[in-house]
């Protein structure tokens, strides 16, 4: 299975930051296959060729690890960079690494993001194949949530979820416009829905109330496929290790 080098490189628990990461490869200090390789993106298999930095053979970790979190509200799902820690954000990551070895700290992944105000399941892991397994949309792996609004839900709010929402957002000076995949809905109570996508585009969800003339509350994911949250008593900021095949089977 081919991967990108920069994913590569931050999953061998060798760098700290991402920036790290790629700033090695920029600066001519990766060979790939004996050969020099200064582009982030270049994709090749690691079982096929050799990775070195600074004269040492990098691998991927040999044993893979897996874990639930029920994440807490004001904590982001990546590595923190330099302008993120002068405004002193945090990372699911720091709830983890003060819990086991750096080297496995440091090569973890989530599944997919949950965004700074969004709280709930999250799986982590340094598999690389069950993050494609799980979220690749092609998967059709649903994710469901709990969601709180600011105004009364209509009928008609629920229908426009149900059939696909327009969104258009400027990122960067571009605009990118796409109507969201038909969702489940449940209407809770006047001012709360259960919702499951079967897609994870950034704020999805929020953007789909914003559109719709409404306003999230709270956000709170629940499950992903059959993983149910509430099956593990976590409170928020705890994880616990499980099996991939507690996940795969849930999935």
């Amino acid at each position: 299975m081919k991967i990108r080098l920069h994913q590569f490189l931050s999953k061998t628990g060798e760098f700290k930051t991402k920036r790290e990461a790629k700033d090695a490869v920029w600066d001519g200090s990766i060979t790939v296959g004996g050969r020099v390789v200064k582009e982030i993106s270049y994709e090749f298999n690691p079982k096929k060729r050799e990775v070195s930095f600074q004269g040492r053979i990098l691998k991927l970790p040999s044993n893979f690890r897996y874990f639930i979190m029920n994440k807490p509200r004001g904590v982001i799902c990546s590595r923190i960079n330099k302008h993120e820690k002068y405004l002193n954000k945090k990372s699911v990551f720091s709830l983890v690494t003060g819990n086991m070895g750096t080297n496995v700290s440091d090569s973890l992944v989530t599944v997919g993001r949950l965004d700074e105000g969004t709280t709930g399941l999250l799986i982590l892991t340094n598999d690389g194949a069950l993050v494609n397994e799980v979220a690749n949309p092609s998967k059709n792996v649903g994710k469901t949530y709990l969601l709180k609004v600011s105004s009364g839900i209509t009928p008609e709010l629920l229908t426009s979820m149900r059939e696909g929402v327009e969104i258009s957002i400027e990122d960067n000076g571009k605009l990118e416009s796409y109507t969201t995949r038909p969702a489940r809905v449940r209407k809770i109570s006047n001012y709360s829905i259960e919702i499951t996508i079967f897609e994870g585009k950034k704020r999805q969800i929020r953007r789909m109330i914003e559109v719709l003339g409404n306003r999230a509350l709270e956000l709170h994911r629940t499950s992903i496929g059959n993983l149910i949250l509430e099956e593990y008593s976590l409170n928020f900021g705890e994880f616990i290790e499980v099996s991939r095949q507690d996940i795969i089977d849930r999935i």
